[in-house]
């Protein structure tokens, strides 16, 4: 159920919304001082082409796609279309869109700020422990390829903040205006494996 609690990141975004602001794939609209929400891609359509979903909706809404397969990343352009949510209060647009992108209107405040927490990949990866060190032995070449298969727009409307030698960040309005601060753990999952890939092979070629 949305929250009584208000907070200053859901404040300021609020208060971008003049008519309307794109969120990612979601279109935030404001009359008389609620807000509507609906996908960016039904911005034209009339209200009796989309499904009148609840607030208390949203959360089964995010998790699939349009053919009902599973989204692990919230944040992949796949969220289906066909809906809106009308008549939120702003106590009802942060409990909206933390069930559509969690964390994503805090991180958004957050990167606002004069020095962001911005974590690069080697501070990430150089603090991890267990099987993830691995992903710390990667060179700047080899990371690069892994952040270009798996930040790319087509799979992460997230705009990635952090770097690596030899890749910048991702420029404004590349993909939409929620921020990524630091790696997250798919992108750490495919650094492991590709590390476990390249020393396996330069095991294999040494005892060659």
């Amino acid at each position: 159920m949305p929250s009584r609690l208000m907070n200053p990141a859901l404040s300021a975004l609020a208060g971008e919304v003049r008519d309307e602001l794109v969120f990612a794939e979601v279109l935030l609209q404001k009359s008389d001082g609620k807000f509507s929400l609906r996908h960016v891609s039904d911005q034209k359509k009339p209200l009796s082409e989309l499904k009148s979903v609840s607030v208390s909706e949203i959360r089964k809404l995010a998790q699939f796609d349009s053919v009902g397969a599973f989204r692990p990343l919230l944040s992949a352009p796949t969220l289906v279309a066909g809906w809106i949510v009308s008549a939120l209060d702003l106590s009802g647009l942060d409990f909206a869109l933390n069930q559509l992108y969690p964390g994503a209107v805090a991180d958004w405040f957050t990167a606002r700020s004069a020095q962001p927490p911005i974590t690069s990949y080697r501070e990430f990866t150089g603090r991890q422990t267990g099987m993830y060190r691995i992903a710390a032995m990667l060179d700047d070449h080899a990371v690069v390829g892994v952040i270009r298969e798996c930040c790319a727009k087509k799979l992460c409307l997230k705009r990635r903040l952090w770097s690596v030698t030899g890749l910048p960040s991702d420029e404004a309005g590349a993909k939409s205006i929620i921020p990524c601060l630091e790696p997250c753990a798919i992108m750490l999952e495919l650094a492991r494996k590709t590390a476990r890939i390249v020393l396996d092979k330069q095991a294999a070629e040494v005892k060659a």
